[in-house]
């Protein structure tokens, strides 16, 4: 979590801190034509801060009730999502996973996000971020689509809507000065659209945090990932320190971590020369010489851990800007998941040691899991006298599962052994074909019982093994059991006249 190092407050009367409520996870078809009924709903209307505030409740149950749109820890064919509160207080992680997500009549598209919020209000600002900046998304999408219809007859129509998307989006100084060089590579004309339709998202989430009526932004804020999958192409727009990382095969067919997004820190050169230009200030603290900080001119405040982030509007006029990157990738074969996680997960775990942890969980649905419980490790480790942070981890895999019924005819395989002893069974008699079953019913168990053995005494044990169901257990199950057979076997001391019959109980 990028905290602000000074903020600190009470939080709202009556704001429950605990996870959401599991959303279903058994995913059911919808008519394009009533889920964007019920989207143009959510995303259609303004009335005063009065009427956004009586339709917060109405519109979170509407949310919750969309088909395929997972919110909290759970899991489904494709994807597995996974957060864990810190020591720190309320978790104020966000994650999001939309699959069937609706965009301009395509529902095979996919959209998932991790949000970090941060300041006394960060899990408001996160959980209101993933509730509205996918449809924002969406909305504007198909209003490129009707901006299109509307200027196809017109010659200057592109150049027009070009000025005016560009004046939208240079309203405030500070974003002005950003310039991106290398911005034409990282997302091929073709989406630009959808880079656009992204870039005014991410802008109008800002304006609506800053209008809102019960969310408090002034020192309060959050990052985001958003990932939108549409066929095989993902685009991501990126605010502040959550990172994408994309596990592919090389040549060699090793699996490798590749990283998708930049983590938008003060350290960097171009975001630290845009800060100071808007006469913001950037330095790292004595005890933290490695972690840059922005302050605001004249206050050693608020010390945001960030260049980009929603919210945090005390920061607004001296260089933070909500202007997300927006990347670029072609799925190819070789690619097999995406992992969305906060920089809990980051400060903690490389980008290969989280592919390697997702590549070996036990099944895809406790993938996200997995790589949570073992940042969580990594920081009592890495960090013993430190409170690890909030962790959220969102794992997208590329693949589909095959399943046993669409398996084709030609590709059913009978087993070779299973074809030998069908051919010989009927040269055998039947008490002889019997007799070897059985005997391969016997060795079994001694396969198993060795290879049992042989992980006990590894140093590397299996995923299952090393999950512990309580927080502050150490020791897998198997290490408890040796613990209480060695505390038998210690010798007792006993007066002279019990030692010849208490040694008869252990017969």
């Amino acid at each position: 979590m990028g905290i602000c190092y000074s903020s600190s407050g009470k939080r709202k009367p009556g704001w429950e801190g605990g996870d959401d409520k599991a959303a279903d996870s058994k995913f059911k078809k919808t008519s394009s034509g009533d889920f964007a009924t019920f989207i143009s709903k959510l995303s259609g209307g303004g009335g005063g801060a009065a009427a956004a505030s009586a339709a917060i409740v109405s519109e979170e149950r509407g949310l919750h009730q969309i088909p395929g749109r997972l919110f909290s820890n759970g899991a489904s064919r494709i994807a597995s999502l996974y957060t864990q509160q810190g020591k720190k207080g309320t978790n104020q992680d966000a994650m999001i996973f939309w699959e069937n997500f609706y965009m301009g009549g395509d529902l095979n598209a996919t959209f998932c996000g991790v949000f970090d919020g941060h300041g006394p209000y960060g899990h408001m600002v996160a959980r209101k971020v993933r509730d509205s900046l996918p449809i924002l998304i969406r909305s504007h999408w198909e209003n490129k689509d009707e901006a299109e219809e509307n200027h196809e007859h017109s010659e200057n129509g592109d150049l027009e809507g070009m000025r005016r998307f560009d004046d939208f989006m240079d309203e405030d100084g500070c974003e002005s000065l950003e310039v991106e060089a290398d911005e034409a590579e990282k997302v091929p004309e073709v989406h630009i659209p959808l880079k656009k339709s992204i870039l005014k998202a991410f802008k109008l989430m800002d304006k609506e945090l800053k209008l809102h009526p019960t969310i408090d932004c002034f020192c309060s804020g959050s990052t985001a990932v958003a990932l939108i999958k549409q066929g095989e192409d993902i685009i991501i727009g990126n605010v502040g320190d959550s990172r994408a990382v994309l596990a592919t095969r090389d040549k060699d067919n090793t699996l490798t971590a590749v990283q998708l997004t930049v983590d938008l820190k003060p350290n960097l050169p171009r975001e630290a020369a845009r800060i100071q230009k808007c006469k913001g200030r950037v330095f790292a603290l004595q005890d933290e010489p490695e972690v840059a900080r922005v302050w605001l001119p004249n206050s050693d405040s608020p010390g945001l851990a960030m260049a980009r982030a929603f919210g945090d509007f005390c920061l607004k006029d001296f260089g933070l800007i909500s202007k997300p990157d927006v990347y670029h990738h072609s799925i190819t074969d070789r690619d097999k998941f995406v992992i969305l996680a906060t920089d809990g997960v980051w400060d903690v775990l490389s980008n290969k040691e989280a592919v390697d942890i997702v590549a070996s969980a036990p099944g895809r649905g406790t993938a996200a899991r997995a790589l949570v419980d073992c940042a969580t490790r990594a920081w009592r480790l890495k960090y013993p006298t430190s409170k690890n942070d909030d962790c959220a981890a969102v794992c997208l895999f590329l693949e589909e599962v095959l399943l046993v019924g669409n398996v084709p005819e030609n590709e059913k395989k009978v087993p070779e052994e299973e074809e030998v002893t069908n051919k010989a069974s009927p040269e055998l008699p039947q008490e002889t074909v019997n007799n070897m079953k059985e005997c391969d019913d016997e060795i079994v168990p001694v396969v198993e019982e060795k290879s049992i053995d042989k992980s006990i005494g590894q140093s590397k044990r299996s995923l299952a093994e090393c999950l512990s169901t309580a927080e502050d257990e150490e020791w897998s199950a198997l290490e408890g059991i040796t613990r209480v057979n060695s505390l038998l076997s210690l010798p007792r001391f006993l007066p002279f006249d019990k030692r010849s019959t208490s040694w008869r109980k252990w017969l």
